[in-house]
């Protein structure tokens, strides 16, 4: 039915918190793909302990791309290594909406893994803005994103030179060759970016960087200097 890749790079901590969240799910994927950029820690023996497959990764569209290559179903989950799937039905109930409402593509809501009313705030401000804007800017952040294998490959996958919101230019050609839609649910994901970087500082890149696509077009330069992996320390990396 489905597979899920995950893209990641030093994520020993966070994907053995979210393999175990997949492993209590009512329905189990086929197979779980771990897409890695040369982790430095145990995140490919932990993959490998919870019975994923590895493959060489990159960057996380690159690393997207190279998981999607090995899968063999006709629909991909990609998530990342930081979100949690707490409710143990939501695999189950995904699929079902998938399926049912004939979506192509689909991503959901976000979720702070913690408990502040700040950050409850800021994500349920985001949600609003990406669902206002998806008829004319169709969002899928890379946390969650559902999509059939086949349009996956009919669009070329993620386009490996757009370096910062590579999964909103891959939700913006996605969405109109398929049907775009948001699943009735909301998903955890970590904070821990926003505690790093800053929430302000956060939220003026990324407010940027859709002023970038809307008047420019997809990112192509380093300027936003993404890099990728989890770090402790504080950089300008998301």
């Amino acid at each position: 039915m489905f597979t899920i890749v995950i893209p990641t790079k030093n994520e020993e901590h966070y994907l053995q918190i979210l393999l175990e969240t997949i492993k209590k799910q009512t329905l189990l994927p086929v197979e779980i793909i771990v897409a890695d950029a040369g982790s430095m820690d145990a995140t490919r023996e932990i993959a490998a302990t919870f019975g994923a497959k590895v493959v060489e990764g990159g960057l996380p569209g690159a690393g997207r791309n190279r998981g999607a290559a090995e899968v063999k179903t006709p629909y991909i989950l990609f998530l990342d290594a930081d979100v949690r799937l707490d409710d143990p039905t939501m695999l189950e109930r995904a699929f079902k909406e998938m399926t049912e409402r004939g979506l192509d593509l689909a991503t959901c809501d976000v979720a702070p893994s913690n408990d502040s009313r700040l950050d409850r705030a800021l994500h349920k401000a985001y949600n609003s803005y990406v669902r206002f804007v998806s008829p004319i800017m169709p969002h899928a952040p890379g946390f969650c994103i559902f999509v059939k294998k086949s349009l996956h490959d009919a669009i070329g996958g993620f386009d490996e030179t757009v370096t910062f919101c590579e999964d909103h230019d891959y939700a913006h050609r996605a969405a109109h060759a398929g049907r775009f839609g948001f699943l009735s649910m909301a998903v955890p994901v970590s904070t821990r970016r926003l505690d790093r970087d800053g929430r302000a500082s956060v939220a003026i890149k990324y407010a940027l960087a859709e002023l970038h696509i809307a008047v420019i077009g997809p990112i192509r330069h380093k300027l936003f200097n993404y890099t990728f992996g989890h770090s402790s320390k504080k950089t300008s990396s998301v």
